[in-house]
C-alpha cells in the first residue's frame, strides 16, 4: 500500500494521513468523554458525544475514501478498499465510533509507511541542482553572465573555481583539475591544460580555466544523460506491494462474507460487523511497521533505504546486473607493467608518459602518475597537449612529441609500427609513441575485490538469482577480465548509460532485476530496473535514483540488504496471514450475530496489537545478516 498512489492534491501524504490519525484519536476521546451528556436533544438527529466521530469521519474518513474512489476509477484496489467500504458503511447505518476506528486504521497505517518512505528529493531534482542556470561568457575581453541556452558552439566560457562546468568543450586557457566522478564514476581528480577536453557536469578545482564549447549546452553529454533519467524516471517499473497482493483476494472474500451475512439476516449491521472485523488491519498497520524495522535496521548497517518497496520485492529478483568500476573492483587501476621498445628505457618511457598524463581525463592517468611518483621521476611541462574523443592524447614533452593511443587505433592507422607490439594479454593498454616511434606499451588492472568470485557464486546458491550480468562502460579487455576473476559469463563492455538503460530494460522486462552500480552514468539504469542499488556514495544523482544506497563499498553489506529484504518479506507475511486468519474467526462469529460492529472493531485492535508485535521483530537482527 503505497500511500501517495490515489490520494487527494494537497499536503505530502505523510504528513496528511498522520493529520488525520491524531484528529481520529481526539474524536474517539472526546466521544468517551462526552457520552455522560446522554441522549440528543429533541429534533437533534444524533448526540452530542457522536460529534467529533462526525467530524472525524467527514474531514478524515472523506479524504481517505475520495483517494480510494480515484485509486477504484483506475481499475486499482487493494487491502485498503475493504476500510473504505466500513467507512461509508459506517456513516451510513448511524455507526460512527466503528467507523472512526477504521479511519484510525486506515490512517495510521499510511503515515507509518509515509513516515518509512521518506526521500529527500528526486533523482532529477538532484540532476538539475548540479548544473548552473548561466555560463560566464566571453566575448572580445567582455565577461557577460548569459543563460545556459544562449551558449553556443564555439563561444568561449570561463569556469570558475570549484563551479560545475556547463559544457562539453576543450580548454582553451588556464591550468588547473576537475572531478569528473559525477559522470564517469571514476573517483579521480584530472588535470586540465590547454587542449584538454571537459565535461558538463564536472567540478571545477581551485584556478580559473577557459572552455571553448565544443556544442550547445541542451546538446551536451549532461543533458543527453539526464533526458535519459527523466525518461526512466516515468518509466519507472510499478512495483506492487506486499500488502496490496494479498488484499486483492482478501477483500472480495471479505465482501462476500460480509454480503451473505447481511442478506441471511436480514440484518445491515451485521454487514457492517462482518466488514470492520475484516478490515485487514494486519495489511494496513503490520507491514509498515515490519517495514519501518526493516528500515531501521538497514540504516544501523549502512544501509539506507530510500523506497522502502524494494526490500519487500528484491527477494523475488532473478537477474542481477553489476557495474564494474567500484563495484566488482576496488575503483582504483594500477600500473602493472611498462615494456620499452627497443632504443627506450623504462623510466624514460614512464617519465614522459606521465608528464603528459596528467593532463588526460582519462582515469588511467592517475595509475601512471601514481608509478612515476614511486619511481621518483620528476614530471616535465608539457605543451601542444590535445585530446579527442578516439585519437588518444598527444602532446610536446621537453621538445618531443608523444603520443599515447590505443592497440586497435594504432593497427588501423599504423600496421607496420603495430607489429612490433607485444602479444596482447588482459586488462586494459596504451601504447606510447615517441616522436613517431614505437617507445613502450603500458598495461593496467583494476584490482577485482578479494570476496567478488565467492559473492557472485554466492548470489544463485543463496539468493535465487539465475543469471548475473557485468555491464561497463570500459574497454572490452579489462571487462572480460574481470568477468573471468570473479566468475559471470554474460558481459556487455563499452556501453553508454543509454546502452545500459536499454539492457536494464530488457531484463526487466523478463524478469525482476537487481541493478548495482556506482557514479551519474548509472542512475538511468539504476531507475529502470526493479531495484536500483547504489553502492558507496560517489553520486548524490545515483543515490537519489536508488531504491537503496550502499554507503560502505563492501558487497557483504549488498548481501545484508538482500537477507534484510527476506527477512522482511517473512516477518510480514506471518503478521499478515496470522492476523487475516484471526480476522476470518472473527468474521465468523459477526457473521452469526455475536459481534456487534464496535467489539469488532476492539477486536481487530487486539488481532493488530499481536500482529505488530510480531513485525516489530524486523528491527531485531539475527546473530548475522551475512553468509558467505
Amino acid at each position: 500500500m503505497t500511500p501517495t498512489h490515489g490520494t487527494p492534491p494537497g499536503p505530502p501524504a505523510g504528513r496528511t494521513q498522520t493529520v488525520i490519525a491524531a484528529g481520529a484519536v481526539l474524536a474517539i476521546a472526546a466521544h468517551l468523554a462526552g457520552r455522560w451528556l446522554g441522549p440528543a436533544a429533541p429534533g437533534v438527529p444524533v448526540r452530542p458525544a457522536d460529534a467529533p466521530l462526525l467530524a472525524a469521519l467527514a474531514l478524515g474518513g472523506g479524504w481517505l475514501v475520495l483517494g480510494l474512489l480515484a485509486r477504484l476509477s483506475r481499475g486499482q484496489f487493494g487491502s485498503d478498499l475493504l476500510a473504505g467500504i466500513s467507512i461509508v458503511t459506517s456513516v451510513v447505518l448511524g455507526e460512527y465510533l466503528a467507523g472512526t476506528l477504521v479511519v484510525l486504521m486506515l490512517s495510521g497505517g499510511e503515515a507509518l509507511e509515509a513516515y518509512a518512505v521518506r526521500r529527500a528529493s528526486s533523482a532529477l531534482d538532484a540532476l538539475a541542482r548540479r548544473m548552473p542556470a548561466v555560463a560566464h561568457r566571453t566575448r572580445g575581453g567582455t565577461l557577460a553572465d548569459v543563460p545556459l541556452a544562449d551558449v553556443a558552439a564555439g563561444d568561449l566560457v570561463v569556469v570558475f573555481p570549484h563551479e560545475t562546468c556547463p559544457v562539453d568543450g576543450t580548454v582553451a586557457d588556464g591550468h588547473g583539475t576537475m572531478d569528473e566522478s559525477y559522470l564517469t564514476g571514476e573517483p579521480y581528480l584530472l588535470a586540465k591544460a590547454p587542449g584538454s577536453a571537459v565535461l558538463s557536469g564536472a567540478v571545477n578545482g581551485d584556478s580559473a580555466l577557459t572552455v571553448r564549447a565544443d556544442r550547445p549546452a541542451d546538446d551536451s553529454r549532461y543533458a543527453k544523460i539526464m533526458r535519459v533519467m527523466r525518461e526512466s524516471e516515468q518509466r519507472r517499473p510499478r512495483l506492487r506491494r506486499l500488502g496490496d497482493a494479498l488484499g486483492a483476494w482478501y477483500t472480495p472474500f471479505a465482501v462476500a462474507v460480509a454480503l451473505a451475512a447481511g442478506a441471511a439476516s436480514g440484518d445491515p449491521v451485521r454487514f457492517l460487523a462482518v466488514l470492520v472485523v475484516a478490515t485487514p488491519c494486519p495489511l494496513l498497520i503490520a507491514i509498515p511497521v515490519a517495514i519501518v524495522g526493516a528500515v531501521s535496521l538497514a540504516a544501523r548497517r549502512g544501509i539506507v533505504i530510500k523506497d522502502p518497496a524494494v526490500l519487500e520485492v528484491v527477494g523475488s529478483c532473478r537477474v542481477a546486473i553489476f557495474d564494474k568500476t567500484g563495484t566488482l573492483t576496488y575503483g582504483r587501476p594500477a600500473l602493472v607493467g611498462l615494456t620499452p621498445a627497443d632504443g627506450f628505457e623504462r623510466d624514460e618511457v614512464l617519465q614522459l608518459l606521465a608528464s603528459l598524463e596528467r593532463y588526460s581525463r582519462h582515469p588511467l592517468a592517475g595509475a601512471v602518475l601514481g608509478a612515476a611518483a614511486a619511481a621518483g621521476l620528476p614530471l616535465r611541462e608539457p605543451t601542444e597537449v590535445a585530446e579527442r574523443p578516439g585519437q588518444g592524447l598527444v602532446g610536446v614533452v621537453a621538445g618531443r612529441t608523444v603520443r599515447v593511443t590505443g592497440r586497435t587505433k594504432l593497427e588501423e592507422a599504423e600496421p607496420a609500427t603495430a607489429r612490433l607490439l607485444p602479444p596482447t594479454t588482459g586488462g586494459l593498454e596504451c601504447v606510447v609513441l615517441v616522436d613517431g616511434r614505437l617507445a613502450g606499451t603500458a598495461r593496467f588492472r583494476d584490482r577485482p575485490r578479494a570476496d567478488g568470485r565467492e559473492f557472485i557464486r554466492h548470489l544463485a546458491a543463496r539468493h535465487g538469482f539465475d543469471r548475473v550480468l557485468l555491464v561497463s562502460g570500459d574497454r572490452e579487455g579489462e571487462v572480460r577480465y574481470l568477468a573471468e576473476a570473479v566468475g559471470i559469463a554474460e558481459v556487455y563492455a563499452g556501453q553508454s548509460p543509454e546502452q545500459k538503460v536499454e539492457i536494464a530494460r530488457r531484463e526487466t522486462a523478463g524478469a525482476r532485476t537487481v541493478f548495482v552500480g556506482d557514479g551519474i552514468n548509472d542512475a538511468p539504469a539504476l531507475t529502470a530496473c526493479t531495484v536500483g542499488l547504489a553502492f558507496g556514495q560517489n553520486s548524490d544523482v545515483t543515490a537519489e535514483a536508488a531504491g537503496a544506497v550502499i554507503l560502505d563499498a563492501d558487497l557483504k553489506r549488498v548481501d545484508e540488504f538482500l537477507h534484510i529484504g527476506q527477512r522482511l518479506r517473512a516477518v510480514a507475511l506471518q503478521s499478515a496471514v496470522g492476523g487475516i486468519v484471526l480476522s476470518l474467526g472473527g468474521m465468523a462469529l459477526a457473521a452469526a450475530g455475536l459481534l456487534p460492529p464496535v467489539a469488532g472493531a476492539v477486536l481487530q485492535e487486539v488481532i493488530d496489537v499481536l500482529a505488530v508485535l510480531n513485525a516489530l521483530r524486523v528491527g531485531f537482527p539475527p546473530k548475522a545478516l551475512t553468509d558467505y
